[in-house]
């Protein structure tokens, strides 16, 4: 056999172990977006590509070497796309353009022509040193998002105000995989003009300021004897937040709330009765801010920035956060479908708020339906701010994160 006959048979080897990796890499990609990095298992992903656990370890060592080379091709297709958008002339134009870029690639998913981005929700669920390697690459990865604002127009924000928007903008686009779904594809180029009217004009007519006013306390009371309730329910919300659903075990729960197993059995069933709990809990705290702004007496644009500054500040406050829409995925059904109509109709108030407030015309003509949805993103995650912007109250929270979606990132 002749030497170039060696190197045709060693390309196609090569090429075979990249395309089986390639399929390796998207099933457990899948898997992971399923059931997170605690629930997934390398038996599993070789089940899903024809191959057993051993032939899998051929290619990924561990299951967090697995998962973790999931997050870095995700991370690598993200930096592609910031990469291309960062090259537009406009700060404007580069939230456009990434914007395009990523219904693009959502586009192709639904089609079955792309595979799906890994979601990075799980990040913290893995083990060192992997977890801090994937770290690094995202905080990259926000850096360069970061310098989206830096421009001369854009000289008044500072360092925090940048960073809060970065983390604004790329949970916007996070987010919007899980209502993307609700369009058609062909819809996708309006629902791109629409997200990006809103982020770069905000929602106010003109002449309308920001000035959110003060609301009630929208958390819970306890029943007499049951005060326990909620300190127990903050803080499992608080781990469940942190480690994701399945990160967060029963042991792990028991612990951080000072209480033993059994005890914990005692006053839950399981653990997805504690999540539903979680849930309610938080569908509670939301429902009375948009209850208690209605009752304000003021226009619609005033309730709107009442009630999404009031949550933004509940998430950093002793009473906070809210539990992330993330955990939704891992509940079994029917659960996962109960708590999916609760988000539903928080969702739906924004929207009826916005309505109104075009009606009455202190809300400028957008899209109540996109705008909800993308409030709903800005509440989520603005438990996580404080990893981008350390030492926040919740004042400045409301001020650096509510704000600029509803009037405007590049104000």
């Amino acid at each position: 056999m002749s030497s170039m006959d060696d190197g045709r048979i060693g390309g196609a080897a090569t090429a075979r172990y990249a395309r089986k990796k390639e399929t390796i890499l998207a099933a457990a990609t899948a898997i992971l977006n399923r059931q997170g990095v605690r629930g997934m298992t390398l038996a599993d992903v070789a089940a899903q590509v024809g191959l057993n656990t051993t032939s899998v370890t051929y290619y990924y060592r561990k299951k967090d070497d697995l998962a973790a080379a999931c997050f870095m091709r995700g991370l690598e297709r993200l930096e592609a796309m910031v990469d291309e958008a960062a090259a537009q002339g406009s700060p404007a134009d580069r939230i456009v353009k990434f914007l395009d870029l990523y219904l693009d690639l959502h586009r192709g998913v639904r089609l079955g022509e792309a595979t799906p981005l890994t979601s990075f929700a799980e990040v913290k669920a893995l083990k060192e040193p992997v977890r801090g390697s994937v770290v690094e690459a995202f905080n990259n990865l926000f850096r360069r998002v970061r310098g989206f604002f830096d421009d001369p127009s854009l000289a008044h924000l500072d360092k925090r105000q940048r960073n809060a928007r970065a983390h604004l903008l790329m949970e916007q686009v996070f987010w919007s995989g899980r209502w993307l779904r609700r369009y058609d594809v062909e819809d996708y180029g309006r629902v791109r003009d629409r997200m990006g009217d809103i982020l770069l004009n905000g929602l106010p007519a003109d002449g309308r300021a920001w000035a959110p006013r003060p609301l009630p306390d929208p958390t819970p009371l306890s029943e007499d004897g049951l005060e326990w309730r909620e300190t127990f329910l903050v803080a499992a919300t608080r781990l469940i937040n942190q480690r994701g659903y399945r990160g967060a075990s029963v042991e792990e729960i028991s612990a951080a709330l000072n209480v033993t197993k059994g005890s914990f059995y005692h006053h839950h069933d399981d653990k997805d009765a504690l999540v539903a709990e979680c849930f309610e809990r938080t569908f509670t705290v939301t429902r009375r801010s948009q209850l208690d702004a209605r009752a304000l007496g003021a226009d619609s644009w005033t309730q709107l920035a009442s009630t999404a500054a009031g949550l933004t500040s509940y998430q950093l406050s002793e009473h906070g956060p809210l539990l992330r829409a993330s955990s939704l995925g891992a509940l079994p059904e029917p659960l996962r479908g109960d708590m999916a109509d609760g988000y539903m109709r928080g969702w739906q108030r924004f929207a009826s708020i916005i309505s109104d407030g075009i009606a009455d015309g202190s809300i400028r003509p957008i899209d109540p339906s996109i705008a909800a949805h993308m409030i709903n993103s800005m509440l989520n995650a603005a438990a996580s701010l404080p990893t981008w912007v350390p030492g926040l109250d919740g004042e400045e929270a409301a001020e650096l994160f509510a704000r600029p979606l509803l009037t405007g990132v590049l104000g």
